[in-house]
């Protein structure tokens, strides 16, 4: 009877939001040169072990590094460095592509420019901030009409370099892969593989849905009859078929999606921000899915990030927004009280219109998880909030 009952419990637990605000955190500017940063990703490329940034400028056709420059300096802005010109990025994603030991950047485009470009870092690594040295170059393999979203560097097919994941949107949209050549440099010898015809992909992430021991891919599709959220079963075998499992949230407009840690509150559960809803939350080993709503006076679900955020030892939520206009937040985060209740929290108070993914580091190294983040709207650019738990 007792297992029966988790689930009902947890129900109840997700349908309840209390309205908990509190004072903006402070917003420390990483970068703000351009216009339109659309969405951050992180590696530390330089190996000093401080994780560093990649954006992509959409409205000022401009790819950037950002060097991680340590606690002390981490309010100022950072050094940084243009590594490529390109228009309509959506995407820009750090990744050995040739395997020297230099991290390069995959770009990835909408528009009319629909194309997948790499970004080769300076041979010299005392060189990585200089732009003279970095070189782009357009995959003539992704070069199939398709307005390009997303890249998920992964080694699909065991062989050779690491290969590109990709997913677009619109007309012909999909998942495919881009199969890195025994010469990652020989750029006409890549090719595509394509895995699922999609709507408008969000997120692509790599994770082990089977438990086989490869990664298989987690995504998020925010339109069309394919909506909702499913994974592809890596076949581990570098075939270009991959089987397809529906998770759920077919009725809702799925935005970026983020997984619960196996030692938190909501292992393996797949939170996805939702654009017009509120959050929506599968849980395994059924993918039952129930949804914390939307707080009061946000925008619309973008972004979701889940981890510990006021160090109580329970599994918080962080969300960004798209249109938070006047006077709503666009950045927030709900923490669960002891009899299950989610309480909301203010982050980014009114500043800003247009938010994307969020990642969550200890920037200032005092022990509690910031929140990093861009603002593509009022070009606040790439930004981020310091957590004020310590």
């Amino acid at each position: 009877m007792r297992i029966r009952l988790v689930p009902l419990i947890l129900v109840l637990a997700l349908l309840v939001v209390c309205q908990v605000h509190a004072q903006p955190w402070t917003r420390h500017t990483i970068d703000n040169s351009s216009r339109g940063a659309d969405g951050v990703r992180v590696a530390d490329v330089n190996g000093d072990g401080w994780m560093d940034l990649t954006t992509g400028w959409e409205e000022g056709g401009v790819i950037r590094v950002y060097l991680n420059p340590g606690a002390d300096k981490s309010k100022q802005p950072w050094p940084a460095v243009t590594v490529g010109h390109v228009e309509s990025p959506e995407d820009a994603v750090f990744a050995d592509v040739d395997g020297d030991g230099n991290v390069d950047v995959v770009s990835s485009c909408e528009g009319r420019t629909r194309q997948v470009y790499i970004h080769w870092a300076p041979p010299a690594a005392e060189n990585y901030l200089e732009a003279n040295d970095w070189r782009t170059d357009k995959l003539p393999c992704a070069d199939i009409d398709q307005m390009w979203m997303f890249c998920l560097p992964m080694q699909v097919d065991g062989q050779f370099g690491v290969d590109l994941v990709v997913g677009s949107k619109g007309p012909h949209a999909s998942v495919g892969w881009l199969q890195a050549p025994p010469n990652p440099r020989e750029l006409t010898a890549w090719k595509y593989h394509r895995l699922y015809d999609a709507g408008w992909i969000m997120s692509l992430i790599a994770r082990d849905m089977d438990g086989d021991g490869d990664q298989d891919v987690l995504v998020s599709d925010r339109k069309g009859v394919t909506r909702g959220v499913l994974w592809l079963e890596n076949p581990d075998t570098g075939e270009p078929h991959w089987n397809m499992h529906r998770l759920g949230a077919v009725d809702r407009e799925v935005m970026f999606l983020a997984v619960g840690d196996t030692n938190g509150d909501f292992p393996g559960s797949i939170f996805a921000a939702c654009r017009g809803s509120g959050i929506a939350v599968l849980s395994p080993p059924h993918w039952t899915l129930v949804e914390i709503p939307m707080p009061n006076n946000c925008g619309t679900g973008k972004g979701i990030a889940v981890a510990d955020i006021n160090l109580d030892d329970s599994t918080d939520v962080v969300f960004t927004c798209e249109n938070a206009n006047g006077s709503k937040s666009g950045v927030r985060w709900l923490s669960r009280s002891s009899t299950g209740d989610w309480n909301d929290h203010e982050i980014s108070g009114p500043e800003g219109i247009k938010f994307d993914r969020i990642e969550l580091l200890d920037l200032d190294l005092d022990g509690d998880l910031d929140v990093i983040t861009c603002e593509e709207r009022a070009n606040l650019g790439v930004i981020w909030y310091e957590n004020p738990t310590r």
